[in-house]
């Protein structure tokens, strides 16, 4: 049997013996208000009867109160719980039985729902509510359409269940709506806060129905469900929220005393798709978060070190927090931390969750009343399987667009260029790059520090500095990161900068500049007394080294446990003289102990430590630079194990060493090089893993393992050791040789061959059984290790058949006379690259970038070009028979002399996308198909 909510209320009516008042007017909403307790007074003050009869005379239903202005209704010391509870108790106590469910349900789903208006309108203190109070009377007369809504017993159970989704809510938000829009608040913020006012319903039903006396109570919970387990939930969450989402932006770093939350400005990203808009990166994830056209979709942020990804997401799931829970609740996981390696997403965020968050709660992903945004940062920094994690998390976005229980949300940032040189990136993916501060966003965060109150009287004027003459440009582009720029304005306010060494700094030197002044800056405010005796000035440059040495130690430490995290047990197993404070001395320099792990340390920014281990591993290669003897020699070959053999080197850490490297105008290039390369030939040869002697990499294995839990470093073998310090090797000697191509005086001397010179003309193979030996990697492999380094490398006359350089980055490479028939190529980038009298019969090319390459006689027969990008590419005389075209970009090319056809491979493909415009010498082309003849008028 169905009834509308006007025959419930007249029954609730008769039930007190009261008559509907049919000449009330527009105020009797002032009569619920009357009826409704105090917070203060609860305890002490039950509705008398005389004020229910004024309540059920004058009302149509609990929501007239909204024909009130809404400033009398939020009135923070009313309870419209306590009035429902109250009321319901009354009824009891009156009428000598329990009340039906339709009455329970009218009066605790409208009591509840006011409380949830009252909270969530009290978050906006600043927004006038009634701009429209003349049209509360018109309001009024619309709000009456609401009695004529039935209750079905299907409907009851889903208002107890889960209120937002019900008819009812539906109804009741219509109504609010109307109520709110006016002209100072939009219909999309209108619709908004109603929407997280239902949601939040649901908090005060469970609240009323626990206030009720327990026959009352098991008239509800013995059909729909058991309340104490749902207010325990949101018990939890609201403590959660509370310890790890509230006081992020809060924290104060550097020891000052602004947190965060004072300098933080919006950032700028531009969208990786084929539009590349720039948007506001807050706006674009709550467009996103907001659309249900876009449930599926998994947000990822990019961003190189230092742009802000972590400061965003802890000041982004704070916004969430506060404007969008309970319609979602930020879930804030450092990737770092993670260290199981689940089969589901469900299964690995149960482990990390399980103490702060889902212990009482086995279903916590299938609640309809809750769901989760979880942002996860740092994906570059997990330890598990990332190309695994990744799908993970695409997979249960999946499973939230196809079930109507999870409504979950995900955002993961990580830095730029993670995603590189994984095989398989999940469709579902909405991509943005952070971009570097505009000088509009420099000058509101210049705003903002300027007037912080502990900057008052100090020099905070840095955007002069910036403008002026004497900063060079390299600093003035760093100063457009929020992480250099927050470490300037920290260092020019107390006036410890050293301007001479930013001023002649250049690109390659200026972050490690920075980092050094930086450090410097730290060590001052250690307020060590220094008097002019010699003695006491000797005292003060050992207190430097010593701390300088525990830093880098430190570093070293954490960076060889994968980067995140180390145990004082080895950093003190690594220092020569122990230290009693250690950990104290730690924290003045923002080492601090784990979260979770408190035996372990982590530091502030992943780019401090990687610098320190950069600084560290400079020192040893100017010793490296004029190793002489044999055991100078047997020395440096372990301390390239132990400095390299750990696991991937990062593009950071490799640009700090060429930064610091250059900062030595004594240093010798040569020798360097050439000690180096010595190594890495022996390397490729096997001589330092093929012995029945100890390895050098079975030495740094036990290191390795004696103190490390990291899944990473418990995974690694001799041969992945090994593996990591010929790689990792060979990067350095990349970069080396890149610098000393700028040189006139170095480039005669230092020129890397990976895969050995060649004789002759002969072919070298030594690379392709590199790469095939690093197959036995896990979670990395030769791309992406060394891919990105790639870049001007000699590879003239290599052998590399059937090899995986998908992804690489070989612009500017010689690869002329190389064998690269059947070779995987995909996106790739080739541009301006020699590949002269190549062989790429049958290569997989589509998608890559070939612009402005050097393709003079390259045997391409077979390939597949499909989308790639031949700008302007020089491919005279190339054989393209059987080439598929389709979708290529070969606007600009030369192609006098090219051949695009023959009786083995057929005609050269091609479709409407490809692209002829300007190319030059197709009329001279051999075997030219008909059709394309006749396409582009050749005839």
């Amino acid at each position: 049997m169905t009834r509308t909510l006007a025959h419930i209320w007249q029954h609730i009516q008769k039930s007190f013996s009261v008559e509907t008042n049919l000449n009330k007017k527009f105020e009797t909403g002032n009569a619920i208000l009357a009826a409704t307790p105090k917070i203060d007074d609860i305890h002490d003050n039950e509705i008398n009867l005389a004020a229910i009869t004024d309540l059920l005379e004058d009302s149509s239903s609990f929501l007239d109160v909204l024909c009130l202005p809404l400033a009398q209704m939020l009135e923070g010391n009313l309870s419209y719980v306590s009035l429902g509870v109250n009321l319901l108790k009354k009824y009891q106590e009156i009428n000598r039985e329990l009340p039906s469910i339709e009455e329970c349900t009218l009066i605790i789903s409208q009591t509840a729902y006011l409380e949830s208006i009252k909270e969530i309108l009290s978050l906006y203190p600043l927004i006038n509510w009634d701009v429209n109070v003349e049209n509360l009377q018109n309001f009024s007369n619309k709000l009456r359409y609401i009695q004529n809504f039935e209750l079905e017993e299907t409907s009851l159970k889903n208002i107890f269940l889960c209120f937002h989704n019900s008819k009812l809510s539906e109804i009741f938000n219509q109504i609010l709506l109307l109520r709110l829009v006016s002209p100072n608040v939009s219909n999309f913020l209108a619709s908004l806060l109603t929407k997280r006012i239902a949601a939040n319903t649901h908090r005060y039903i469970i609240h009323i129905i626990t206030e009720l006396e327990e026959e009352i109570q098991n008239l509800i919970i013995n059909d729909f469900g058991n309340w104490k387990d749902e207010q325990q939930v949101i018990q939890i969450i609201d403590e959660y929220l509370y310890t790890h989402i509230q006081p992020q932006p809060l924290a104060t770093f550097f020891d000052q005393s602004y947190s965060w939350k004072d300098i933080y400005i919006p950032i700028k990203a531009k969208t990786i798709d084929k539009y590349s808009h720039v948007v506001d990166l807050e706006a674009w994830v709550k467009g996103i978060i907001l659309n249900p056209q876009k449930l599926e979709q998994v947000m990822l942020i990019e961003g190189d070190a230092g742009s802000g990804k972590s400061v965003f997401c802890f000041m982004f799931a704070d916004w969430v927090r506060q404007h969008l829970y309970p319609l979602w609740t930020p879930i804030l996981i450092n990737l770092k931390n993670i260290n199981y390696s689940g089969e589901s997403l469900e299964e690995i965020l149960e482990v990390e969750l399980k103490d702060s968050l889902i212990s009482q709660s086995p279903n916590w992903l299938n609640n309809k009343n809750t769901n989760f945004l979880f942002i996860f940062d740092g994906l570059d920094e997990l330890n598990v399987n990332l190309e695994k994690f990744l799908n993970l998390v695409s997979v249960l976005q999946e499973k939230c667009k196809n079930k109507e229980e999870m409504g979950h949300r995900s955002l993961i940032t990580c830095r730029t260029k993670t995603l590189q040189y994984v095989e398989k990136i999940p469709q579902n993916l909405e991509r943005a790059k952070i971009l570097e501060l505009d000088s509009q966003l420099q000058e509101k965060w210049f705003k903002k520090w300027i007037s912080l109150p502990e900057n008052k009287g100090q020099k905070t004027d840095i955007e002069e500095y910036l403008s002026s003459k004497k900063c060079p440009k390299a600093i003035n582009i760093i100063a457009s990161e929020p992480l250099y720029l927050h470490l300037l304005s920290l260092m020019y306010r107390d006036d410890t900068l050293g301007y001479h060494n930013l001023e002649t700094s250049n690109r390659r030197t200026a972050r490690v500049v920075i980092w050094q002044e930086f450090i410097n800056w730290l060590i001052s405010k250690q307020n060590i007394s220094v008097d002019n005796s010699e003695e006491d000035h000797q005292e003060h440059l050992n207190y430097q080294l010593n701390l300088n040495n525990l830093l880098t130690e430190s570093a070293f430490a954490i960076i060889q446990s994968g980067g995140i995290l180390a145990s004082l047990h080895i950093i003190e197993a690594r220092l020569e003289n122990q230290q009693s404070n250690l950990l104290e001395t730690l924290n003045k320099f923002y080492f601090l102990p784990a979260k979770k792990q408190p035996e372990k340390i982590e530091c502030f920014h992943k780019s401090f430590i990687e610098f320190l281990y950069a600084e560290k591993l400079v020192n040893h290669l100017k010793m490296w630079s004029q190793v002489e003897t044999e055991t100078e020699i047997q020395e440096m070959n372990w301390q390239i194990y132990d400095f390299l053999g750990f696991g991937k080197i990062s593009r950071e850490i490799v640009d700090y060493v060429m930064g610091l490297l250059i900062q030595d105008e004594n240093l010798h290039w040569v020798n360097l090089f050439k000690v180096l390369e010595n190594f890495y030939s022996q390397w490729c040869d096997g001589k330092f893993i093929d012995t029945a002697e100890e390895t050098l990499a079975q030495i740094k294995l036990k290191q390795l393992q004696q103190y490390h839990t990291n899944p990473k470093i418990q995974n690694l073998g001799q041969r992945q050791v090994d593996i990591y310090a010929g790689l990792n090797l060979m990067i350095l000697l990349l970069e080396i040789q890149r610098y000393a191509q700028e040189h006139d005086v170095l480039k005669e001397y230092i020129i890397f061959y990976p895969s050995g010179e060649t004789q002759g003309d002969n072919l070298t193979s030594d690379l392709l059984k590199i790469m095939n030996y690093c197959n036995c990697l896990q979670g990395d492999s030769f791309n992406s290790i060394v891919g990105e380094f790639f870049s001007a490398t000699n590879l003239r006359a290599t052998y590399l058949f059937q090899a995986n350089l998908s992804g690489i980055d070989l612009s500017q490479a010689d690869l002329s006379r190389a064998e690269l028939s059947r070779t995987y190529l995909m996106q790739s980038n080739l541009s301006n690259a020699y590949l002269i009298a190549a062989k790429m019969i049958q290569s997989e090319l589509h998608d890559a970038n070939l612009s402005g390459a050097n393709m003079i006689r390259t045997d391409l027969r077979g390939a597949d070009l499909s989308n790639a990008n031949l700008q302007d590419a020089d491919l005279s005389r190339v054989d393209l028979s059987g080439a598929n075209l389709k979708g290529a970009n070969l606007q600009g090319a030369y192609m006098m002399g090219a051949n695009l056809g023959d009786e083995v491979f057929g005609y050269a493909r091609w479709d409407k996308n490809t692209n002829w415009k300007d190319v030059e010498g197709l009329e001279a082309a051999k075997n030219l198909p008909p059709l394309l003849k006749k396409q582009l008028n050749l005839e």
